[in-house]
């Protein structure tokens, strides 16, 4: 078996200039096999999804127990590095994340994200010193385990409309990923922009890896990597996705009495197949 030490290396290297990192991001081990089968290089779970298929909602909802039982059992799926998706660090104070930290690399994780965002806060953002400790909490707790640990600091200024024009804007989003670099961030994830010419400069600008989050009519994986983008991950795209089909199929039955929306499901001996390996 791999160890994690190795996983974490293997993980840290997919970060490279020739081609970005896909993720095809998942939120159970079934998802998670389905997407490992489908040629993954590494696996990442979405907060989103993880929080919904467990009955809660996502933004910092979802108790760290349960969260990190999930990591668990996707880690447990797969042959490839899983990175976790752990929303602000399950934890109200820098030891609440680095708490959580240790229970990440307990699971098999060796990558995460940890945003900024303040949902329950009287303003959208952490302030930077905050989210600043939070990530040297997570950094010293990895260095402890002797697991160099990907942590991919996510900066909520574009999702969540920070600042009053696109100048202010960029620069409130590099002076933020400056200060997470510093305090032993290794790359910055940028959710909710993807015009070429924003991302290019983000990309331009700092001195790591940059993440995107993509959709339908965002450049594709290989235009994002002429712009200088690292890793492209598809976030709770594919959970929305899923569970729309639920809704069509549901609404189908009950309104007209017919199938149709379930024409395209993965047969039953393929799907059972997969999960029996």
């Amino acid at each position: 078996m791999t160890s994690l030490h190795d996983n974490a290396l293997t993980f840290r290297a997919l970060h490279t200039g020739a081609a970005p990192l896909a993720l095809a991001n998942v939120w159970d081990a079934a998802s998670a096999r389905l997407v490992a089968d489908a040629g993954a290089s590494a696996v990442a779970t979405t907060s989103a999804g993880v929080a919904w298929g467990l009955g809660a909602a996502d933004g910092d909802r979802l108790g760290r127990e349960r969260a990190l039982e999930l990591v668990a059992r996707v880690v447990a799926a797969v042959d490839v590095p899983v990175t976790a998706d752990i929303e602000s660090g399950f934890g109200d104070d820098p030891e609440g994340v680095a708490e959580t930290i240790r229970g990440v690399l307990a699971a098999g994780a060796v990558g995460i994200n940890l945003e900024d965002a303040l949902h329950a806060g009287p303003v959208p953002l952490r302030a930077v010193a905050d989210q600043g400790e939070r990530i040297a909490a997570a950094r010293a707790a990895a260095d402890a385990a002797g697991i160099p640990l990907f942590i991919n600091a996510r900066v909520d200024t574009y999702l969540r409309g920070i600042g009053d024009d696109d100048a202010e804007r960029l620069r409130e989003t590099l002076d933020r990923a400056t200060a997470y670099l510093a305090a032993g961030a290794d790359g910055i994830f940028v959710p909710g922009v993807t015009d070429p010419t924003t991302v290019s400069g983000l990309a331009e600008a700092l001195p790591a890896p940059l993440n995107v989050l993509a959709g339908p009519g965002a450049p594709t994986v290989a235009e994002f990597g002429k712009l200088g983008v690292a890793r492209v991950s598809l976030g709770s795209a594919i959970a929305e996705a899923a569970y729309a089909v639920v809704r069509r199929s549901a609404r189908e039955l009950f309104e007209t009495g017919t199938y149709s929306t379930l024409t395209d499901s993965i047969p039953y001996g393929d799907l059972n197949a997969l999960l029996a390996r």
